[in-house]
């Protein structure tokens, strides 16, 4: 089977498997998942939603980010991990975004990885999900999936995200992502793929 249609297949099974293909970070702006997002590094979603809810409340835009002091952040943050960089990193976003980009956040990938701590993770994530452009979000658990499907043989973010993006419909490129990460969680998972409970299994190469 050509990667093409494989990839069409995967894509078809993962929309009738998780119709809501929603982020799990919780936000309710640009700016929020943007902060979100970069919290989220080698930290739970779930966790990062509860740290979250007290950030925003004390530092709700850009402006006051920028003009936030950086022990209040870390304190803030303190639970995500690796919290004295990530507060100095939302400070310098919170800088960057309120003088050079008038108190809006990027739309392009180029722009977003200007931004302290953004990899192109992120700015996939937000140009896919805030401003409805394509978008491969390389989460683990996407890279994962799309090495035991065949589609690429690669663990490199990049290069995962380059391939995919020739592959995945551009109009479904940024939901795909987010169903992959729902499937990784619960039927491909690191520790173990449950491919006899998986939607996957008839075209599926298995390669684990």
């Amino acid at each position: 089977m050509r990667k093409s249609e494989l990839t069409l297949k995967a894509v078809d099974a993962l929309e009738k498997l998780y119709p809501e293909a929603i982020c799990s970070l919780k936000y309710k702006n640009a700016f929020e998942l943007l902060i979100a997002t970069r919290l989220s590094a080698q930290c739970t979603d779930a966790r990062v939603n509860i740290v979250t809810t007290d950030l925003f409340k004390t530092f709700p835009d850009a402006k006051s980010l920028a003009d936030a002091n950086l022990c209040d952040v870390e304190v803030l943050i303190r639970t995500c991990g690796l919290y004295k960089t990530k507060a100095k990193d939302l400070i310098g976003i919170g800088k960057m975004i309120t003088e050079k980009y008038n108190n809006t956040v990027p739309d392009s990938i180029e722009e977003l990885t200007k931004l302290p701590g953004v990899g192109r993770k992120t700015a996939n994530l937000i140009c896919g999900d805030i401003y409805g452009k394509p978008a491969v979000v390389t989460d683990t658990h996407f890279i994962r999936l799309c090495n035991r499907l065949g589609l690429v043989k690669t663990k490199d973010p990049k290069k995962v995200e380059e391939a995919m993006r020739k592959l995945l419909p551009e109009v479904k490129s940024s939901d795909f992502c987010h169903r992959a990460v729902l499937f990784g969680r619960d039927i491909c998972t690191a520790r173990k793929a449950y491919c006899e409970k998986c939607p996957l299994n008839d075209f599926c190469p298995k390669l684990i």
